[in-house]
């Protein structure tokens, strides 16, 4: 279980890419990147004072990518992986919330809950709270709104600072009760890929996603997805791929890809 309780910002959630752009980097670059400096490093040598990287050097990512080798796999497989967003009831936070929901479903990652923390229990009843009471009851019920099927867990805002176990375990109570938290509240996968009416159809689960913000192409047998500053290769099956006709259409919370056409290696969309 993967928890992310933090600003779903481009670095906090630059980690979710990171096995697959190195898988991408070391088929696409790495080997004529290292030939490259290889035929290159001795003339450079006497022509500028800054080196080029020795051999060792892509030694080490070529054993950094080893080390990673299968973790996006286990990441995607949501019998083994799941993620849970930590928000708090405000229309900001939720606004943050989805954009990371969107992101890791972009990434073939299954979440399968949501914790709503921070908020005002029953016995708050001071007239200063109004409004923020208020607030947070109508956020509640858009947050079910908007990750439904996807469970909200709530927890009250504690008296003094979570520290230490009996704290902790405190807090897992409240949270979860009597339920398993290792137990997965939801097992949908973010991607289908399904035959209808002779043509292939790539549903991918984005919820939240703006129609102006994707942008989409096909390289040989590469589906190329970026939305915002993200970019998801994915490769196709070989009777996929062979098709030249790729189009796509949204309909909430699922991008639909359709492949259709003749059987061409290559096409853009």
């Amino acid at each position: 279980v993967i928890i992310l309780d933090c600003a779903p910002t481009g670095e906090s959630l630059r980690f979710i890419s990171i096995p697959t752009t190195l898988e991408w980097y070391m088929k696409k670059v790495f080997k004529m990147e290292r030939t490259l400096v290889k035929v290159a490093r001795p003339l450079a040598k006497r022509l500028y004072d800054v080196p080029l990287p020795d051999d060792g050097y892509f030694k080490a990512i070529e054993d950094l990518c080893g080390r990673l080798s299968g973790v996006d796999r286990v990441l995607c497989d949501p019998n083994v992986t799941t993620v849970r967003l930590v928000a708090n009831p405000e229309k900001v936070v939720l606004k943050e919330t989805q954009r990371a929901f969107m992101y890791f479903c972009l990434y073939k990652m299954c979440i399968d809950a949501v914790i709503m923390n921070r908020v005002l229990p029953d016995q708050v009843r001071d007239v200063y709270f109004k409004d923020w009471r208020k607030g947070q009851k109508y956020n509640l019920r858009k947050a079910e709104e908007y990750f439904h099927p996807v469970p909200i867990l709530p927890v009250n805002l504690f008296g003094a600072e979570i520290v230490g176990y009996d704290s902790l375990k405190a807090l897992s109570e409240r949270i979860y009760g009597a339920t398993d938290p290792l137990e997965r509240f939801v097992a949908e996968e973010p991607y289908q890929l399904i035959k209808q009416d002779g043509h292939y159809c790539l549903k991918l689960k984005l919820p939240f996603v703006v129609k102006e913000h994707i942008d989409l192409s096909k390289i040989s047998n590469e589906l190329v997805l970026r939305i915002g500053s993200y970019k998801r290769h994915i490769l196709l099956p070989r009777q996929v791929a062979s098709r030249t006709t790729v189009k796509a259409k949204i309909e909430e919370p699922y991008l639909n890809i359709t492949f259709s056409g003749g059987t061409h290696e290559q096409g853009e969309a």
